[in-house]
């Protein structure tokens, strides 16, 4: 090659690798690699050809999801596969599906889950005593933890979201690594959840039920300072067109100075914190430990490090509040497994089939 001109092609290569660096380079980080993206590559995609067990895990365990929900969370075929491309995730009853139909082992047997995803403890093991017997419903939750997290991107899936009384479906991220501490001061990213019930009415009159989505964060220094409600969002369909009835593109633009929540492309809630951060955005007390100040990035802290997926579908528990109409089946008892399971005849014909199920089309990330 003449001189001159391998100085020009020198030259050119440097000047090109610097634009890149300095212009095309994305701040995401996909699991603990150092690869570099530009801003709108494909860093993770799941079209949901097959149920991909590298990509997602069970989690086993019946601690309720820390929410005091009812069902069992277990690997069983009929509570999640995929068909012509789409994952589902629903719930059955657990007389059916775990005891066989023995109503006894359902009242009053030992209920001991293989694989438990729980350190050994309540969340592996239940000896039931009538009335207090073993959960009346199993589902499944699936994470993707240890196979892919990341921080800062964008993500879009495409969701269709089960019809079926008391279900809660969720689809969320969690930390890979709780480096700032137990929830929430590592922080939670609810992309959406909603109450699967089509008729649930709050005091005001309004469908808190499948026409309701809601995308939020929770942070905060301990689990009775939570700031979620300054980082919260909600948006309801129009009347008889809930978020059951077809698929909705679900979305979230995470950045290195904010977090945008959309519904099928437009701002549901947009969460940019100031200056001192997620601590002064909840504002908190200023006697509160802030955990975040030693951040990687404290204004976004603890939105700054790795969080990984979850999909699931719930039942019960704490997230359907008291004083709807119609009333939930368990209100104000202690027994609340039994009163669910004798009300069954109440909800559980919503449970049709797959329109009680949370159907998933696909789920990608791209670069920021």
């Amino acid at each position: 090659m003449h001189p001159v001109l391998f100085l020009f092609t020198i030259l050119l290569s440097t000047t090109t690798d610097q634009f890149a660096v300095g212009q095309s380079v994305s701040v995401t980080r996909r699991n603990n690699e150092s690869v570099r993206f530009a801003p709108g590559d494909l860093i993770w995609q799941d079209e949901f050809n097959f149920f991909d067990r590298n990509k997602w895990k069970n989690e086993i365990n019946i601690n309720g999801g820390y929410n005091n929900e009812f069902q069992i969370y277990d690997d069983y075929n009929e509570n999640g596969y995929v068909r012509d491309g789409v994952l589902y995730i629903r719930p059955t009853l657990s007389l059916d599906t775990v005891f066989n139909g023995n109503v006894e082992n359902l009242y009053n047997g030992y209920l001991n889950l293989d694989g438990c995803t729980d350190a050994p403890g309540s969340g592996c093991s239940r000896q039931a005593q009538y009335p207090y017997i073993n959960q009346p419903v199993v589902s499944q939750r699936l994470r993707t933890k240890g196979t892919f997290s990341f921080v800062y991107g964008r993500v879009e899936a495409r969701i269709k979201m089960p019809s079926g009384d008391w279900t809660w479906p969720a689809f969320w991220m969690l930390p890979e690594v709780d480096r700032y501490g137990g929830w929430p001061r590592s922080g939670e990213i609810d992309i959406s959840e909603v109450r699967g019930n089509r008729k649930l009415f709050d005091w005001q009159g309004v469908n808190m039920g499948s026409e309701q989505t809601a995308s939020t964060l929770h942070f905060g220094p301990q689990p009775s300072q939570n700031g979620f409600m300054f980082a919260h969002g909600s948006r309801n369909s129009p009347v008889d067109q809930g978020y059951d009835r077809d698929f909705h593109i679900y979305e979230v633009i995470w950045t290195r100075d904010m977090i945008q929540f959309k519904l099928d492309g437009t701002e549901l809630k947009t969460i940019r914190p100031p200056g001192g951060g997620f601590f002064e955005l909840g504002q908190f007390p200023d006697n509160a430990e802030n955990p975040w100040t030693n951040g990687n990035n404290p204004r976004m802290a603890p939105f700054d490090e790795n969080f990984h997926f979850l999909l699931n579908v719930a039942v019960g528990g704490d997230y359907f509040p008291d004083n709807t109409s119609p009333q939930k089946p368990w209100q104000g008892s202690s027994q609340t497994f039994l009163d669910f399971f004798n009300n069954r005849d109440s909800w559980q014909p919503t449970w049709s089939g797959e329109r009680s199920a949370m159907a998933i089309d696909y789920i990608r990330v791209y670069a920021v």
